[in-house]
C-alpha cells in the first residue's frame, strides 16, 4: 500500500491510533486483516456518525482485509454506558433482532457483502451459551477501580445517580467480543476507546495478538451543539430521502462544515477550507452532494441538488413546489401535527425545533409545542430553513 492510502486511513478523521507503528507494519504486511466493527442494534435507524465508519471500513474491504461486522445481539439488551448519565433500560429480544435487521438491511450497498471480505457475527453466539462460572472467570480479569473510573460513572456518583452492575460489565463483554472474533484491528468511535482496550487486555491473556485500534473522530448533529445521535434528534438518517438528507445538510451551522468535510469526503482540506471561506453557502452544497453520492450515487445526488434549488434559490417560494402531505381536516397538537408531517422524526425533536422558534405555519412563528392547530387545508408548515410541507385535506 503506498503511502498515501495509508495515512488516509489513519490520519483522515481519526481521533486516535493504538498503536500507529504495529498498524502500519499490519497494513503493510500485504496479509489479509480481520477488522472488527461492533454495534449494538438499540435503534431503528443508522445515521451519518454511523457513516464515518462505515465508509472507513469498506476502504478497508477494497484493499483487501475483510470486515467483522459483529452485531451485538446479547449486549443490545442492556446497550453501552458510555456518555449515559442514568441507567439504561433493558430491551427484549424481539426488539433487538428488528433492530438487527434494520441495520443489516440499511450497510447493504455500503459495505462490501462478498464473503471473502465480510463476516456477520452475532454476540449472542456465545454469551447465550456461557455459564454462570464462565462469566464469573471472565469479570475476574478486571477489578472495580479499573471499571468505575470512567467520566460517565464518576459523573453519576457525584449526582448520586445509580450504577447497575450490567453497566459495569459491558467493556468486559465487548472486550470478549474481540478475543471470540480473534480480530486484528478495531475500529469505532472516539468514545469507545475504554471499552477496545478491554479487548487488548482479554487478547492477552487468551494468548492472542492485542488488537490494534482506530478511533475515529464523532461529528456534530444538524443542530451543531451536541454529537450526532437519536436520542438528540440530529441525525441525517442513511435511509432518508435524498432530498431530504440535502436539506439537512444545508441546514447545518457555517462552523461544523470543516468537521463534516473531514469525516465525510476525502476532499483535501486545503480545498474546502479556501471554498467555506470564500462562497459558504456554496461550499456547504458541495458538502451535502459529495456525501450523497456516496449514499446514492450520483443521479440521486444531483436530483436531491436541483430539487433543493428549485424550490429554495428562489427570492419567493412557489406554493405549486412544495411537497404536499394529506391529512384529515380538525384539530392537531402542534409538535403532533409536525410529526404526521414528516417534517421531524419524533415529538422530542419537534418539542425542541418549536421551543427554539423555529417553525411557522403560514409565515407566523409558532412557539407553543401543545398549540392546538385547526387545519383546513392549504397550510404551508415550514421547520427550519428547509423542510417544508403544505397541507392537502
Amino acid at each position: 500500500m503506498d503511502k498515501d492510502k495509508l495515512d488516509l486511513i489513519l490520519k483522515r478523521g481519526v481521533a486516535s491510533l493504538i498503536n500507529e507503528d504495529s498498524l502500519r507494519e499490519k497494513l503493510g504486511s500485504g496479509k489479509q486483516l480481520r477488522i472488527k466493527y461492533g454495534i449494538d442494534p438499540t435503534t431503528k435507524d443508522l445515521h451519518l456518525g454511523y457513516w464515518v465508519i462505515l465508509r472507513k471500513l469498506r476502504k478497508m474491504q477494497d484493499l483487501g482485509h475483510k470486515v467483522i461486522l459483529l452485531i451485538g445481539g446479547f449486549t443490545a439488551h442492556f446497550g453501552d454506558p458510555t456518555d449515559k448519565v442514568k441507567a439504561r433500560t433493558l430491551r427484549d429480544k424481539s426488539e433487538v433482532k428488528e433492530a438487527s435487521e434494520n441495520y443489516l438491511e440499511q450497510v447493504k450497498g455500503i459495505l462490501d457483502f462478498n464473503e471473502d471480505k465480510l463476516e456477520i457475527r452475532d454476540n449472542s453466539e456465545w454469551y447465550d451459551k456461557m455459564s454462570a462460572e464462565e462469566l464469573l472467570k471472565l469479570f475476574s480479569y478486571f477489578s472495580h477501580a479499573q471499571l468505575i473510573e470512567r467520566d460517565m460513572f464518576q459523573e453519576r456518583l457525584k449526582n448520586k445517580e445509580e450504577i447497575r452492575a450490567h453497566e459495569l460489565a459491558y467493556p468486559i463483554l465487548q472486550g470478549y467480543d474481540s478475543v471470540m472474533i480473534k480480530s486484528n484491528i478495531a475500529f469505532g468511535g472516539a468514545d469507545q476507546t475504554f471499552n477496545e482496550l478491554a479487548g487488548r487486555d482479554l487478547q492477552l491473556k487468551f494468548k492472542q495478538a492485542p488488537q490494534d485500534l482506530i478511533l475515529l473522530k464523532m461529528i456534530p448533529g444538524i443542530d451543531g451543539q451536541k454529537l450526532m445521535s437519536q436520542s438528540a434528534d440530529n441525525v441525517v438518517k442513511l435511509k432518508e430521502e435524498p432530498k431530504d438528507q440535502f436539506a439537512k445538510i444545508m441546514s447545518i451551522p457555517d462552523k461544523i462544515m470543516p468537521e463534516y468535510f473531514e469525516s465525510l469526503t476525502d476532499v483535501s482540506e486545503d480545498k474546502y477550507q479556501e471554498k467555506i471561506k470564500t462562497d459558504p453557502k456554496s461550499a456547504k452544497m458541495w458538502l451535502a452532494i459529495e456525501i450523497l453520492e456516496q449514499i446514492w450515487g450520483d443521479d440521486e445526488a444531483q436530483a436531491a441538488k436541483d430539487n433543493f434549488e428549485k424550490i429554495f434559490s428562489k427570492k419567493e417560494l412557489n406554493e405549486a413546489e412544495i411537497n404536499e402531505v394529506e391529512l384529515e381536516a380538525g384539530d392537531y397538537i402542534l409538535k403532533e401535527l409536525l410529526l404526521e408531517l414528516k417534517l421531524v422524526s419524533s415529538k422530542s425533536e419537534s418539542g425542541r425545533l418549536i421551543e427554539q422558534k423555529a417553525v411557522e405555519i403560514n409565515g407566523k412563528l409558532k412557539i407553543d409545542p401543545m398549540e392546538k392547530i385547526k387545519v383546513v387545508g392549504g397550510e404551508i408548515v415550514k421547520v427550519g430553513k428547509y423542510r417544508l410541507a403544505k397541507i392537502k385535506i
